[in-house]
């Protein structure tokens, strides 16, 4: 399983996007932010709550120099079919991965094998393939987009300013920290 702070290895999938399908693989993001979302499956009663909740923020995750990739253990295939017939899931504009065979999902230590799906599971990437967050849910926990969000938005943050770090609820815009002695029983 990959952690925090490592380096995610290289993956392929299906994707059904723009009423396509295509390969795509990690490398096809080297010098962006990558957010997987990992869910369960296609048809169900969570899942397109949740994927029509990070389509309502796409365009901001996209500002923010980011892809977002949804993922399940289903088909693109699949994926076209509920995109075409759901309309929670026609708003969405960003990639569909498939992972039928559980690889990806397994990279992430989110697949659970008695069922064949996956966990809920939001893993931000940063634009050299390090991991940066990972939060995983039960299968009746929902997401919020905003929240995936904010934490990118931080990640990044830290990232051009390392040696800044963003304290608990931190918004763009809103006060950092800089590490050191100083601070030490201060806060």
């Amino acid at each position: 399983m990959i952690k925090v702070g490592q380096q995610v290895a290289e993956f392929s999938m299906q994707a059904y996007h723009k009423d396509e399908i295509r390969e795509i693989k990690l490398s096809d993001y080297k010098g962006k932010w990558l957010v997987l979302m990992f869910y369960p499956a296609d048809f169900t009663f969570v899942c397109p709550t949740e994927l029509e909740d990070m389509a309502a923020l796409y365009g901001k995750f996209v500002e923010a120099g980011a892809e977002v990739v949804s993922v399940s253990t289903d088909t693109a295939f699949v994926h076209k079919a509920w995109h075409d017939e759901s309309p929670a899931i026609g708003k969405v504009d960003y990639p569909m991965a498939a992972d039928p065979t559980g690889a990806v999902s397994k990279q992430f230590d989110v697949y659970i094998d008695e069922e064949g799906l996956a966990l809920r599971g939001t893993f931000i990437i940063d634009p050299d393939g390090v991991l940066k967050t990972a939060e995983v849910h039960d299968l009746g926990i929902g997401r919020s987009a905003a929240e995936a969000l904010r934490k990118l938005e931080a990640a990044k943050f830290v990232h051009e300013n390392g040696d800044l770090v963003c304290p608990a609820n931190w918004t763009p815009g809103g006060d950092t920290l800089k590490p050191g002695l100083d601070l030490v029983g201060k806060i």
